[in-house]
């Protein structure tokens, strides 16, 4: 596993450097070599699922190029290994590379439904890559939190955050781009730590007591909850249950974790995708917008640090367009009335 998750880091690397630097006329041809001709990209909304380099570019890699076209990615985590992901749990034996940090660059006109206004957008980011035996990509998942793009604008549709608005850091005092090979023994010992944090304490909440999750086990006093657009960061515990478990409970108490497309752990740290990963029913109001009753599938993108025998740091993603659409609200249709203002 080792020197295949070490050819899988190295190519998922030059994969996104090639998405970065090659010529847009030429993007279709320079991806080709690293993805199979039918790789599944999946990714936010408002973009739908594709298939194979041409539907990848035109949709997503070419209008991104055309909407900002110097644009610099800025990479915190970098890692590797082979998934543990559903409930029942064993390895599935799926590959999977999991990126994430920045993509800094002033906007040019107007994409994907989302205006443009002056200044230099910081665009969260992660990609999470599927390979196959001769490490070629076969399925990405791809989330850019729009809503955090939208507040850099003034023009989020929902109210001010309870957290901290624009924290997104790289890991603090450690490198998380893992290009060299991590101790296995220690990447398995958190593999199935982090298994029991989703499927035993955040499954185990009895709809009225916080501390059923056991969360006080999992993630250190101190804890850097970095929560997507629309929630904010939390900095400590308390925070992360009063700005963001309290209120995400209330508007969806039956939320559960399910089988995950993905999750794995290299050193310190660990990550998951899954496309969706939780469902939930939206039975109490949340962001402004009252209990809708619908069955809502929440895309999300998780990476963790652990240091010592607790999470210090979590990074979050949650595609919020995606989430409100199921509930009956569309957000971008709200954005522009708000760019008509």
């Amino acid at each position: 596993m080792s020197s295949e998750n070490q050819r899988n880091k190295a190519r998922a690397a030059e994969y996104l450097a090639v998405c970065d630097t090659a010529p847009e006329a030429g993007l279709v041809q320079a991806i080709a070599p690293y993805i199979s001709p039918e790789c599944v990209w999946q990714g936010f909304r408002p973009l739908k699922d594709t298939e194979g380099p041409d539907a990848l570019v035109a949709q997503y890699l070419a209008p991104l190029r055309s909407a900002f076209p110097k644009l610099e990615r800025i990479t915190h985590i970098l890692i590797g290994g082979r998934s543990d992901g559903t409930v029942k749990g064993g390895n599935d034996g799926r590959a999977w590379v999991g990126a994430m940090g920045y993509l800094d660059g002033e906007q040019a006109h107007p994409v994907w439904g989302i205006p443009v206004r002056p200044g230099t957008r910081r665009l969260r980011w992660s990609e999470f890559m599927e390979f196959d035996a001769e490490s070629r990509i076969i399925r990405i998942q791809m989330l850019i939190d729009v809503l955090d793009w939208l507040e850099q604008m003034n023009l989020s549709p929902l109210p001010k955050p309870k957290g901290v608005p624009f924290v997104w850091p790289a890991p603090t005092g450690c490198n998380g781009v893992l290009m060299e090979e991590q101790d296995q023994a220690k990447s398995d010992d958190l593999l199935a730590y982090s298994r029991d944090f989703i499927f035993g304490g955040l499954n185990a909440f009895d709809k009225s007591d916080l501390k059923s999750m056991g969360m006080a086990r999992f993630f250190h006093p101190n804890v850097k909850w970095y929560g997507p657009g629309g929630i904010g960061a939390c900095l400590s515990l308390r925070e992360f249950e009063d700005f963001h478990q309290k209120p995400w409970l209330v508007a969806f108490p039956d939320r559960k974790v399910g089988d995950l497309d993905n999750l794995f752990a290299e050193g310190d740290f660990v990550g998951a995708s899954s496309l969706p990963g939780v469902h939930a029913t939206h039975t109490g109001p949340y962001q402004g917008h009252p209990a809708s009753g619908c069955k809502t599938a929440h895309n999300g993108i998780d990476f963790w640090r652990r240091d010592g025998d607790q999470f210090t740091e979590n990074w979050v993603f949650v595609d919020m367009l995606h989430l409100f659409g199921q509930m009956g609200v569309d957000l971008l249709a709200q954005v522009q009335e708000l760019d008509k203002k």
